[in-house]
């Protein structure tokens, strides 16, 4: 079956997307100096005139001088940068669709030695990269200080380019992710005892920073590359009390991301991550998960053997058609095939180029 309501338009909270399908953020690693060229130019153009509603750039870093490792990951500051991010802007608007930057901060998951920079630190709430093991060094107030003011300048740049919002990566335990979580959190000041103060800043120094009606968008995860079964929220209230807050200082969108969108959240429930966030802020809601891949990549990678794309496919849309959440992220599939979209709404499942690792070596 053709999943047709992910091919609705979708109006709302500064927000006017063909349809509801975005490109997730992906890590390339493709732009020497932090600069994105004219290969990447093209890679989103291609992704934009395949049909992907809205962009999601890959993670971008934020000017803070511990934000990343490679030299490769392209930068969200800077003149020739930005210049470089002025040109995809421009290209997926020429294209038909919304691009948004991803602001990105690494936190202890850098790797100071293979960086450009190695006598700088990794910085962290208390310089864990994980429970029990070391990284870098804890942030003091002045580096919070700083980070805060790093966000809230990209976003500003962001408008100033012409982006249709931002996304702010806060999850898979990154920087702003391992305050969410107590096990690596272990500060004595407000920022221990507030695990979300720092988000909160964050995010109302880029709404002050871009204005009413700009959208701001936020991803989250309960997962982290370091520990797949971390919980930051027990139950729907935890998860309540973290979204009131974020809505609050002025997210108008969650990208809530799972490893599997067909899961429930919690045990005993229906709802998904998306599905709960929808349920409980009635803003914009995007769903991600391991969308359009296919049975061979899952059984391998997790052995589950669940056959995907048309059946799960369906099911995703029934998820839409029930107001569940209102965007769909894909990531791996769309990087694989650039025109993912177009196939699957002509119902051309046979022609849908299936995904491997090759796919990362390359900017196809």
């Amino acid at each position: 079956m053709i999943p047709d309501h992910l091919f609705e338009p979708f109006r709302s909270q500064g927000l006017d997307l063909p349809n509801r399908i975005v490109m997730a953020p992906m890590t390339r690693c493709f732009s020497p100096d932090g600069v994105p060229g004219d290969d990447v130019v093209q890679y989103y153009r291609r992704r934009a005139e395949g049909g992907a509603g809205l962009i999601i750039s890959e993670g971008t870093a934020i000017d803070e001088p511990a934000a990343i490792t490679s030299p490769r990951i392209p930068r969200f500051h800077g003149e020739e940068p930005l210049g470089g991010w002025q040109r995809i802007v421009d290209t997926v608007h020429a294209a038909g669709s919304a691009f948004f930057p991803q602001l990105w901060h690494t936190g202890a998951a850098r790797q100071s030695e293979l960086s450009a920079n190695p006598e700088i630190e990794a910085i962290s709430p208390s310089g864990l990269f994980a429970p029990g093991q070391a990284v870098g060094r804890a942030m003091t107030d002045a580096d919070i200080e700083r980070l805060v003011t790093a966000y809230g300048q990209g976003a500003e740049d962001a408008k100033r380019l012409g982006c249709d919002g931002i996304e702010l990566h806060f999850a898979h335990g990154y920087l702003v992710d391992q305050f969410f979580w107590p096990e690596v959190n272990l500060r004595e000041d407000a920022h221990g005892a507030d695990r979300y103060l720092l988000a909160e800043a964050i995010v109302a120094e880029c709404r002050r920073r871009v204005g009413p009606g700009f959208p701001i968008g936020l991803r989250f995860s309960q997962w982290k590359q370091q520990d797949y079964d971390a919980r930051i929220f027990a139950n729907s209230a935890d998860l309540s009390a973290f979204l009131t807050r974020m809505v609050d200082a002025g997210v108008t969108i969650f990208h809530c991301s799972s490893r599997r969108f067909w899961e429930p959240e919690f045990a005993g429930e229906t709802l998904n991550l998306a599905g709960w966030t929808k349920k409980l802020t009635g803003v914009t809601v995007i769903t991600v998960g391991s969308v359009g891949l296919n049975q061979e990549f899952l059984v391998s990678r997790t052995g589950i053997d669940t056959a995907i794309d048309e059946s799960r496919l369906e099911t995703l849309n029934g998820m839409l058609a029930r107001g569940e959440f209102d965007l769909v992220a894909i990531g791996r599939a769309l990087l694989a095939d650039p025109f993912w979209p177009r196939k699957v709404r002509a119902g051309r499942f046979e022609d849908l180029v299936t995904y491997s690792k090759d796919a990362e070596r390359t900017l196809v």
